[in-house]
């Protein structure tokens, strides 16, 4: 049957209209806020790559997070800066080590507070890699899974509410799941790095962390930004080997990713705005080139309508803070 009459015509929405039609929101809740934590001094120390991030003592950080708190974020993720490295990285699991001791500050002071912890080794080496070298010089994946799992146990022993491991070896979310679940840790939940790209836009985050590799790249177990298939391949791993929530890293470049795995997997799926991502809106603001608030809040939006449940975000306190100013705002596109 035809309409001859019938014109189409784009809907004249009021702001009103606009909210009551919103495909997309999502609440504070949703966002994770990252933090590097140094483990002895005091103070917070400016990261010059990425602007308005540092890297915080014991001390400062707790006041950080009393103030993230009273914004309304509820859950953060832990980098660990150790004094010392080696071989092994065994400061990454040390009983008393920075990540071991600021959780257990946390949780003492903020027991509410949802504390992620990373579960990797590139900052703890003296080479930077993900895992442990064999004599060759080349990755080691079975000696570097048995590290990790000394990793994430010792993170939930401290009180580590999830522990997310972003190493990219293979078979170790199966491994950390054996491991925290001999432990006595049955309920403590894996978010998975599942499809991490060997990306250009971790620049900014291995300055900050100091865990750039003395030699070589890590494009051996990180995976091919070309590839979108194999992403699904390596989520669907990750999920049958005992993963909670999986991740897609970088976003902004991988939403197609994202939509990928929220369409085939219908899973838990978290997504981290990196710090190349991150950077680039930072210079770009200082520069008078755009609008920082308007153009955070499209990006965000942007990758939680492609399907995203979580994001990680350098961005997630200053959102809290602009939408506290300005709850009314007509940049607003979260509800909170």
């Amino acid at each position: 049957m035809k309409y001859p009459s019938y014109r189409p015509r784009r809907m004249r929405r009021s702001e009103g209209l606009r909210k009551l039609l919103r495909e997309t929101e999502f609440s504070l809740s949703s966002l994770i806020m990252p933090y590097f934590v140094k483990e002895e001094g005091r103070g917070k120390d400016p990261i010059e790559a990425m602007p308005g991030q540092f890297r915080w003592s014991p001390d400062s950080l707790l006041e950080e997070l009393e103030e993230i708190q009273e914004l309304g974020l509820g859950s953060i993720l832990l980098f660990g800066l150790p004094q010392e490295k080696d071989e092994v990285a065994s400061q990454a699991f040390a009983q008393k080590g920075v990540i071991q001791e600021i959780v257990r500050l946390i949780k003492k002071n903020f027991p509410e507070l949802i504390v992620i912890t990373d579960v990797c080794l590139c900052g703890y080496t003296v080479h930077g890699h993900c895992g442990i070298l064999s004599d060759q010089g080349e990755i080691d994946n079975d000696a570097s899974l048995k590290i990790l799992q000394r990793v994430a146990v010792s993170h939930a022993e401290a009180g580590a509410d999830i522990v997310a491991p972003s190493d990219m070896m293979d078979g170790r979310v199966r491994a950390i799941r054996d491991a925290l679940d001999a432990a006595g840790f049955k309920s403590t939940p894996i978010l998975s790095y599942a499809a991490k790209y060997a990306s250009s836009f971790y620049g900014p985050f291995r300055e900050a962390a100091h865990s750039s590799p003395l030699f070589g790249d890590r494009k051996s177990y990180q995976m091919d930004p070309a590839n979108r298939e194999e992403a699904m391949r390596e989520i669907q791993m990750d999920i049958e080997e005992g993963a909670d929530i999986v991740m897609v890293k970088p976003a902004l470049a991988y939403l197609d990713v994202i939509r990928d795995a929220k369409q085939k997997f219908q899973f838990p799926l978290a997504a981290y705005n990196v710090s190349g991502e991150y950077s680039m809106i930072k210079a770009a603001a200082q520069a008078g080139w755009l609008d920082e608030k308007k153009v955070v809040f499209e990006i965000l939006t942007a990758i939680r309508r492609a399907g995203a449940q979580l994001v990680l975000t350098y961005h997630a306190k200053e959102v809290s803070q602009w939408l506290k100013e300005a709850p009314n705002s007509s940049a607003r596109n979260l509800k909170v």
